[in-house]
């Protein structure tokens, strides 16, 4: 696997963070992705001010298409 090392210096900075509309409302475990960026930052909803993984575009389509068909596990 190749994996390229990217940062945000704070994540909180940015704009346009959203959460799913399958995260299931306030219950405290989704994840928020910030949109129109050149890489796509990810966190925790709890800790916006945390830090944020960050995936490259195409990582992160293929990280999303693995989910969906059920290709990751715990």
């Amino acid at each position: 696997m190749v994996t390229n090392r990217r940062s945000v210096a704070d994540p909180s900075t940015l704009t346009g963070w959203y959460k799913s509309s399958y995260s299931g409302g306030n219950q405290g475990e989704c994840l928020e992705v910030a949109r129109g960026h050149a890489a796509v930052p990810v966190r925790d909803s709890k800790a916006a001010d945390g830090p944020a993984v960050v995936f490259s575009a195409d990582g992160w389509s293929s990280f999303v298409t693995a989910l969906k068909g059920g290709r990751l596990s715990a």
